[in-house]
């Protein structure tokens, strides 16, 4: 099992930074990968950005591409998610979630944990 803890969510105006984190904890020797993903209201979970554990590898939804970075401390199990030029179209909740075993990081029902999410508002 791996248990997952959101943090950093706020309320922030557009074009501002917010730095969300997510603590691991349990069993993640098995993680092929970590990701975000996010639910604006009304709306379906959508892909935002994934790291792979072992090697750092990054992948990004074209929507915060060159806005959002996603990174990874294996030594802390952490993930991190630094959001800036944010947008009122960000506003979401978001998750991370934990992949055992290789394969597609994109798609939400791959993945085997997720956090409880915290909520991300932009004001225009």
């Amino acid at each position: 099992q791996v248990q997952l803890v959101e943090s950093g969510g706020g309320l922030v105006q557009a074009g501002g930074s917010l730095r969300l984190s997510c603590a691991a904890s349990g069993r993640t020797s098995d993680t092929y990968a970590m990701s975000w993903f996010r639910q604006a209201a009304g709306k379906g979970r959508e892909f935002v950005a994934a790291v792979t554990w072992s090697r750092g590898t990054t992948v990004y939804a074209d929507s915060v591409k060159g806005r959002f970075t996603i990174s990874r401390d294996t030594a802390e199990k952490a993930v991190y998610l630094q959001m800036n030029s944010l947008k009122p179209e960000d506003t979401a909740v978001y998750y991370c979630a934990a992949r055992v075993g290789f394969g597609t990081v994109l798609y939400e029902n791959r993945y085997n944990y997720w956090g409880q999410g915290t909520q991300v508002t932009v004001s225009s």
